[in-house]
């Protein structure tokens, strides 16, 4: 795909830096991936700061959005790709005065797993935080409005933050500017998040996270409905129609498991995916308006313009937010936010910012000097070497299920573990598995960050301290590794993830330790387990990450997490 880029590694470097020169009221928070109010050294102790982010893609959010009267601060990830957690508690501690941060989460799994364990680290500090998770989608929701059974929760639990977060940037933003307290900015927001809505459709996919290849494919005459912003396919493939007709079907949805009707008073946003025509976006507006105002609803305010984006995508999304005087109030506050529609001068820049803090330091790595020493060495390059060469099969698999960029986050985890290899104590194996967990959950961003990070970093801390490490010991700190992943995550073997092959693995390699069997042989049959695991998940129906969006569309594709798993196993144990 055609792309007006210089290089791929560097468009978000370069895009923050472009934000930066033409907007005066942002400043990038170097070297971070952060953009903040060029005035919030001034207003950092008189109200709350307001942080939000996530993958790049999506502009002009988050970091369009950052001013008075809406946040203070985003944070940018690689593109479809949460950002790490420690930029995320870069850009808290570098907002955060006395009356606290609030942290407007869209419901992804990498968003929730990021910003979770920044809000963690800036409490350990002392710093007061609250979270607000969106989750507007309403794609996949069934049954009655406000039925409390076991599929409804889980549901919620699952619906994505589509468009609808920008109107809880602006609430929760001109609730701050009025100097309220966290609590009542926190309720204001989280209130308005459920009272939100929002669906969306494509008519043909925009770019994958790789900008060289649409995220899948649409016939002339296809739509997707129900689709997410990671450029991840819908719930459901439909034939062309009107306009009208397209928003009708937005409408009824929307207005059914939102239990919307007549003398309900809405505000709706209209949203371009990211290549949508003004000329289309005004007739879904007027469309939208015509066929809620026809079912007795009252519209109190109709917004509409490039939001929130899917890169290129060319579809819109509708947002329905129930609003009261005093939500209203709120949405009709002053912002200079460059993306906010119809917003007011920008103000003058100061002549400089510094954070706050200087930047956290990752821990230290001692020199490099079985598994120990020169075989570590070649399993874990090994390893590194597997995963590059299958960036383009991870990339396609998780294109089928997912938003694609799983071959990409595994490159850019491989090769950071690459460069930092010299610096690993490979003769103390717990401690070089540490650095390895540091290092992947720095790097992989997203939700792969934080479980590689957790599975390293448990799997060392089970290893530490003990004897001669057997094939008993590996399989029981593996065992244990798998345990943390699934407690992070929530997922079990058999759910279609990463541990259906890291779970065979640990469970085989325990098997033929208890055997008595040679350690090649046993590491051969543990590698075959995670293989046949691997694949068995085509077979499987998702029940966690994005491909559970899916359902059972998802069967005959493989997990590429799982695949993933089992590549760097097979290329690190055949290296030994």
């Amino acid at each position: 795909m055609k792309k007006l880029i210089n290089r791929r590694e560097t468009v978000i470097e370069e895009m923050l830096q472009g934000m930066a020169a033409l907007h005066p009221g942002l400043v990038r928070l170097s070297p971070w991936n952060v953009m903040v109010r060029s005035d919030f050294a001034t207003i950092r102790d008189r109200e709350v700061a307001l942080i939000s982010g996530g993958g790049s893609g999506h502009e002009p959010a988050h970091a369009g959005y950052v001013a008075p009267g809406m946040l203070s601060a985003a944070v940018a990830g690689e593109i479809f790709t949460s950002p790490s957690a420690d930029s995320i508690f870069q850009a808290i501690k570098a907002v955060a005065g006395k009356p606290g941060v609030l942290l407007i989460v869209k419901n992804y799994t990498g968003d929730r797993l990021n910003f979770g364990l920044a809000a963690e680290m800036a409490r350990a500090e002392g710093i007061p935080v609250r979270l607000v998770i969106v989750a507007d989608d309403v794609a996949l929701l069934s049954g009655q409005p406000n039925s409390e059974t076991e599929q409804r929760r889980r549901q919620l639990a699952e619906a994505r933050g589509l468009a609808g977060v920008i109107l809880i940037h602006k609430i929760a933003g001109a609730s701050a500017a009025e100097g309220k307290s966290l609590d009542e900015v926190s309720t204001a927001a989280s209130t308005a998040a459920s009272a939100l809505a929002t669906m969306g459709l494509a008519l043909s996919a925009g770019a994958s996270a790789s900008l060289e290849a649409p995220g899948f494919s649409l016939s002339e005459k296809e739509i997707e409905l129900g689709l997410g912003i990671h450029g991840e396919p819908g719930v459901q493939r439909m034939p062309l129609m009107s306009a009208r007709d397209l928003v009708s079907t937005l409408v009824d949805r929307i207005t059914s498991v939102r239990a919307l009707g007549s003398g309900d008073r809405v505000a709706v946003l209209v949203n371009n995916l990211g290549s949508t025509t003004a000329m289309e976006i005004d007739i879904v507006a007027h469309d939208a308006f015509s066929i809620l105002t026809s079912r007795g609803l009252k519209v109190e305010r109709l917004y509409s313009g490039t939001m929130l984006t899917s890169l290129d995508m060319a579809g819109i999304s509708l947002t329905l937010l129930s609003v009261d005087e005093e939500r209203l109030r709120l949405l009709d506050a002053a912002t200079s936010a460059p993306a906010w529609p119809n917003f007011p001068r920008r103000p003058p820049a100061p002549e400089s910012v510094s954070p706050q803090a200087e930047p956290a330091k990752l821990p230290a790595q001692v020199s490099r000097q079985l598994i120990r020493g020169k075989p570590a060495d070649r399993a874990i390059r090994a390893a590194c070497a597997a995963l590059l060469q299958s960036e383009p099969l991870l990339t396609r698999l998780d294109q089928a299920v997912g938003d694609g960029d799983l071959g990409i986050s595994m490159a850019r985890g491989a090769t950071a573990v690459e460069e930092a290899l010299p610096g690993y104590p490979l003769d103390d194996l717990p401690a070089a598995l540490k650095a390895i967990g540091h290092t992947l959950q720095g790097e992989l961003g997203g939700s792969s960050g934080p479980f590689y990070g957790v599975l390293f970093l448990r799997t060392a801390s089970a290893l530490a301290g003990r004897g001669p490490l057997g094939l008993r010991e590996w399989a029981e700190a593996l065992a244990q590794g798998c345990d943390a992943v699934s407690e992070l995550g929530g997922a079990h073997a058999g759910d279609r993830t990463m541990l259906d092959a890291l779970v065979p693995f640990s469970q085989a390699l325990k098997d033929q330790g208890s055997d008595g069997r040679p350690a090649r042989e046993a590491l051969s049959a543990a590698v075959n387990a995670a293989l046949r695991g691997a694949q068995q998940t085509a077979q499987m129906l998702p029940r966690r990450g994005r491909s559970a969006y899916l359902g059972e569309r998802a069967l005959g594709h493989l997990d590429p997490g799982a695949i993933a798993v089992s590549i760097w196993l097979k290329a690190a144990v055949e290296s030994i």
